[in-house]
């Protein structure tokens, strides 16, 4: 059995007189009765070592979290997966100034190829049922084999759909050509527990797991890992850069909590497994489940109901249920080992009730599914002219000099460097929240 060995030494030390150091709460009235845990935020102290620097117990967490994760080494983060994204990519931007990127890449690995002068080469898997798939290996290995300045690859696997990428199949194309092979896996820290299958720690030389995700954390917890130990100075090197330099200790204590706490409960992900399947069983009769690779991805099919997922949104949360996204076809309940088989009972009892409702049939409207990209110029030449804001319905035939995308699920309908099309401005225009979109106007290279 692992030790909570951070959340230990932060309890036994909570009673001491903190009034001399920062966080300025000092832990005390109306802001301790409101936020339990304001006896553990402390800040770098003799007993609380210093995630910068760690020395002590920070330093003995990563150990034990590298142990179980089956990485090199791994690295604590309490800004989310992005400071991890930033990290494996100024990494990869020693080896090369391009990187293969996904087209459903987060926005950190955008910013971060602006950042670095990494210029992404755009990978598109073939549409099925409305959802991207992951790009073939066949794809990546061609165009890694004909340039030489190409970093490797940065895999999001998997994404928000429960898309598990080849892995295994990149990482003989990264070998094959000393390539990199770095993985985004927000979504799937879940992933290093149970069979691990597509797990990236078996494939990649460096991969971020957003562990506030799928695992028992708080917000913001995340790990990076490193099995290339090539890359371990620049990691360090770029963490030091890229992480806040007043870590949240609560946020620390939660990331080796969550880790281990699965690594100490291996049931619990099976039993968790085994909920999701007796509630695909059950929907298979009323709701339409789309199969995926990953169990925590939940999703319903509007589609073939006739329903406006919106509609049922709504319903949901008047029952005190709020799924995680809905993208005008698809419902995403968002699981992890802690889902308990009671929550997808009453689930499938109230989606089921709610969707019977004759008053919703025939609510459903098709949306424009997000188009192919058109390349015209490099992401790092658009970036570096001149621009303006300009109506979308103006914007047909433009270079787009941002990023502009649906969110949720935050994909990019439009790259930097691409030429806005109809299709693209059809796909923006009909969305409800989109990014890179300022008061219906999108950013374009000036004529």
């Amino acid at each position: 059995m692992y030790e909570y060995l951070i959340y230990s030494r932060l309890k036994k030390f909570a009673n001491a007189k903190k009034s001399f150091h920062i966080p300025g709460h000092k832990a005390r009235g109306d802001f301790k009765a409101k936020f339990r845990t304001a006896d553990t935020d402390v800040t770098e102290l003799s007993y609380s070592d210093n995630l910068l620097s760690p020395s002590g117990v920070i330093a003995a967490a990563q150990k034990d979290i590298a142990e179980i994760l089956g990485a090199v080494k791994s690295y604590i983060t309490t800004d989310g997966s992005s400071s991890g994204v930033y990290s494996l990519l100024y990494a990869a931007s020693k080896r090369g100034n391009k990187i293969i990127v996904f087209r459903n890449s987060h926005q950190s690995v955008w910013g971060a190829c602006r950042l670095f002068g990494l210029e992404p080469l755009i990978v598109q898997g073939a549409e099925k049922e409305g959802v991207l798939m992951p790009p073939d290996s066949e794809t990546i290995e061609k165009l890694i084999s004909k340039d030489a300045n190409i970093a490797g690859i940065l895999a999001t696997s998997p994404d928000y759909y429960g898309n598990i990428a080849p892995l295994e199949k990149y990482a003989e194309a990264a070998r094959r050509y000393n390539r990199l092979l770095l993985v985004d896996e927000a979504h799937g820290a879940h992933l290093a527990f149970g069979d691990r299958k597509g797990y990236a720690g078996s494939y990649a030389d460096a991969w971020v797991d957003g562990a506030h995700k799928t695992l028992p954390t708080l917000t913001q917890g995340a790990t990076v890992n490193v099995n290339n130990e090539e890359l371990i100075p620049l990691i360090e090197e770029a963490l030091s850069m890229f992480r806040t330099t007043s870590p949240s200790y609560p946020i620390m204590a939660s990331v080796e909590y969550g880790v281990k706490y699965l690594a100490n409960n291996a049931s619990r992900v099976q039993r968790a497994r085994s909920a999701v399947k007796d509630f695909e069983r059950n929907a298979d009769e009323v709701l339409p489940v789309l199969r995926n690779d990953d169990w925590t991805k939940l999703l319903i099919d509007f589609k073939q109901l006739g329903v406006s997922p919106e509609a049922v949104a709504l319903r949901l949360e008047k029952k005190g249920i709020y799924p995680e996204l809905t993208d005008g076809r698809y419902m995403l309940f968002y699981l992890s080992p802690m889902t308990e088989a009671a929550d997808l009972n009453a689930l499938y009892k109230a989606l089921s009730a709610i969707v019977a409702n004759k008053k919703l049939k025939g609510t459903y409207e098709e949306k424009p599914s997000v188009p192919e990209g058109e390349r015209s110029y490099s992401f790092q030449y658009a970036l570096r002219k001149p621009c303006e804001y300009v109506p979308l319905t103006d914007a047909v035939g433009r270079m787009c000099a941002r990023n502009a995308g649906l969110t949720p699920p935050c994909i990019p309908v439009v790259v930097t460097g691409e030429i806005v099309t109809a299709a693209a401005v059809k796909c923006l225009s009909s969305a409800k929240t989109t990014f890179g979109i300022t008061d219906g106007k999108i950013c374009v290279v000036k004529k």
